[in-house]
């Protein structure tokens, strides 16, 4: 049986922390540094049979902006739909449907989300960035 949940202290943060200290998004985030981003965030856990299968988390002000961020499912499990009911519950969790602008940044699920209504920006050239690598 799938479930999402969002209460923090279901999340298996060794789990998190292993799937994304290896991808090339959160290469080399620390335990520590993936248990600041969970407290920062409101996040989803997916589970198959009360084992966590997979990720996400959206930092958000609950009224203007949301940026989705770490979203995954483990390898093993990816191809049954788990990411689309994952991201579904997201989309319809109630403490974020004030949201009116929702971002975030692929490389290659474009198909998932564009499910849900997004789609490349409007206007690219107003965004700006800045890292510290």
């Amino acid at each position: 049986m799938i479930t999402v949940s969002t209460d923090k202290t279901k999340l298996d943060v060794p789990f998190i922390q292993n799937f994304l200290k290896d991808i090339y998004w959160a290469a080399g985030r620390t335990i520590e540094e993936v248990q600041t981003t969970i407290d920062a965030s409101v996040c989803f856990g997916i589970y198959l049979n009360d084992q966590q299968i997979g990720f996400a988390r959206v930092i958000t002000d609950y009224v203007v902006f949301g940026y989705v961020m770490d979203v995954f499912i483990t390898e093993q499990h990816r191809g049954k739909g788990y990411s689309s009911i994952l991201i579904e519950k997201m989309m319809n969790e109630p403490q974020l449907q004030k949201i009116q602008i929702w971002r975030l940044a692929t490389t290659d699920a474009h198909f998932l989300y564009q499910k849900f209504g997004f789609k490349a920006l409007e206007h690219p050239e107003k965004l700006m960035e800045k890292k510290i690598l």
